[in-house]
């Protein structure tokens, strides 16, 4: 359990300075960091033709992020159909079909990375540089965007009194915001990360794959070894929570992962940014109390979550009961660093939507499915960068809400009310997931032919509830029992990817906006206080609740049965 703590306690140690810096790089006024990144940013807005010193509002600032996600997601498109034609392409990949282009298209630009192809066989270096990893760089950036509009106008001490031009409540500049992300935080740490994982030996050059001499030439004349410059991609996919590999197992293959460094490097990465958002979000705030109450219940929960994952690989595979020596569940593991370290990434690649994966998620036992499969249930624990903490603040604002009337007051949220239109638009953000989810699963457990799962029992009905759940996350792991390059699985999928990214952004933008324009009433003892213990409590309640009410039948059919079933 030592590396468990250590993970930790590295990802709290860096957070925090982090943090503070990230605060610092989305300061309304100006700061030492303008000096350094200044001129390269104007640069930037000079070539894109927009004003920084120039306001939006909520519709705004989510038309500009749709509009520019809708063009990247053209020119990827283009590049994974084309890719057979276009250079830095050694080993002669041809071009994806149409409905796998368009689920990979989808899957990247929603910032969840969900492969239905094996990465070093069907994209080339091209498609790989200019469409998955530019989009790694952009929609977490996208993310932090959004989250530091929604943070600076519904909790900062901006609030209300700063408008656009047209009067609207000012949520800042998206583009000020994305490139800011880009040029200040991803760019640099993906730097320093990939320098670190290329010391451990993970690939770096755009030479073609490497053939080698296998030791026994009666079985296999020569082996081909895919490599490539994998440690940018590796650096990005981990700390952007993309998730997506260079290769198709991930960082389970020893090319992405070769040592216990590059292991507790990558596994440090997946939470270091969403933790470090929660520092951000008090610095620029000013909601010390209240972000200290968040990181609380998320750490709660993600040990929660990560403890039973543990515990139950660390148990014997029932598959090997009589035939094998007892012994931790080491199906589908990377025996180099065993079933704990593989078990803690399992857990926090769903926790944080990361998506990547050090092991066979459809080799953990029941248990360990269950832990994950509620890491992305729930999808506040942490979560993805800047949507994990979106996510959580509407679950906040439904626990003000249910809070205001069990004291008998007006529903409130830090002196403004909650009405009606905030509440409809935290209904739909929230409860798409289950309708979406189960609706999908439904008519691809019913429809025959549809399903294409290797299991035709209780595990069946989990690798495809993973699917759908992994989706509309935006995690992008999956169970892998699936035959999924079908015309079904790619579109049934970039649907969840779509809405499960989009409303979700929106609908708190635009809840932030209607509350920041609110007059704020003054604080007295009947107040609601969201910055205290009990509170704190009660949106644990919440969270856990919801989600519990909305997939509790699922899981009983899944992994709960499948557990059941192994008891002697």
């Amino acid at each position: 359990m030592n590396e468990v703590f250590l993970v930790y306690a590295v990802v709290l140690l860096l957070a925090w300075p982090l943090g503070r810096y990230l605060a610092l790089v989305h300061a309304s006024t100006p700061t030492r960091l303008d000096r350094v990144f200044g001129s390269l940013e104007h640069a930037v807005y000079r070539a894109m033709g927009i004003d920084p010193a120039a306001r939006m509002g909520w519709a705004a600032y989510g038309k500009a992020l749709l509009e520019l996600h809708l063009v990247i997601a053209l020119i990827a498109f283009a590049i994974l159909m084309l890719q057979g034609w276009l250079p830095l392409n050694p080993d002669g990949i041809p071009g994806m079909d149409w409905d796998l282009a368009l689920h990979t298209t989808a899957a990247f630009i929603t910032n969840t990375n969900q492969q239905h192809y094996a990465g070093q066989a069907q994209l080339s270096y091209f498609a790989q540089l200019f469409a998955v990893v530019a989009m790694q760089v952009i929609t977490p950036a996208a993310g932090i965007a959004a989250l530091v509009a929604i943070l600076r106008t519904l909790l900062g001490p901006e609030g209300a009194q700063s408008r656009t031009a047209s009067g609207d409540v000012a949520v800042g500049h998206f583009y000020v915001d994305l490139v800011r992300t880009i040029v200040r935080l991803l760019l640099p740490l993906a730097f320093v990360t990939a320098l670190l994982l290329a010391w451990q030996g993970v690939p770096s050059t755009f030479e073609g794959a490497r053939v080698i001499q296998p030791l026994d030439e009666s079985a296999v004349a020569e082996q081909r070894i895919p490599v490539g410059p994998v440690a940018p991609m590796v650096a990005i996919k981990q700390l952007g929570t993309n998730g997506g590999g260079w290769y198709g197992a991930n960082s389970a293959v020893p090319m992405e992962n070769p040592t216990p460094v590059s292991n507790l490097v990558e596994t440090v990465a997946i939470l270091l940014i969403p933790v470090a958002l929660l520092v951000t979000a008090a610095y620029l705030t000013g909601q010390r109390r209240l972000a200290l109450s968040i990181f609380a219940v998320m750490l709660v929960l993600s040990a929660s979550l990560s403890g039973p994952a543990i515990w139950s690989e660390n148990q014997p595979n029932a598959a090997f009961a009589g035939i094998a020596a007892e012994g931790p569940n080491l199906e589908g593991k990377e025996v180099r660093f065993g079933a704990t370290a593989t078990a803690l990434w399992g857990s926090l690649t769903t926790q944080t939507s990361n998506g990547s994966v050090s092991g066979m998620l459809d080799s953990f036992n029941p248990l360990g499915g269950l832990a994950a499969l509620m890491g992305m249930f729930i999808n506040a624990t942490f979560g993805g960068v800047g949507i994990g903490l979106i996510n959580y603040l509407l679950f906040l604002l439904l626990a003000a809400f249910l809070g205001s009337l069990m004291v008998g007051r007006s529903p409130e949220f830090l002196g403004r009310s909650i009405e009606a239109k905030e509440m409809k638009l935290i209904s739909i953000a929230l409860l798409l997931q289950p309708l979406l989810i189960l609706s999908l699963t439904a008519v691809a457990v019913t429809v025959p032919g549809l399903a294409q799962t290797s299991n035709p029992g209780f595990h069946g009905l989990s690798q495809i509830l993973y699917e759908y759940s992994s989706a509309y996350a935006n995690n992008g792991s999956g169970l892998e029992g699936l035959g999924d390059d079908t015309p079904w699985w790619n579109l049934s999928c970039a649907l969840a990817l779509i809405l499960g990214r989009f409303i979700p952004i929106l609908a708190p933008l635009a809840i932030a906006a209607a509350m920041a324009g609110k007059r704020v009433a003054p604080t007295t003892s009947g107040s609601l206080n969201v910055a205290t213990p009990s509170f704190a409590v009660l949106t644990l309640g919440v969270i856990l609740m919801f989600a519990l009410l909305s997939f509790f039948p699922a899981l009983a059919l899944g992994p709960v049965a499948e557990q059941l079933g192994l008891a002697p």
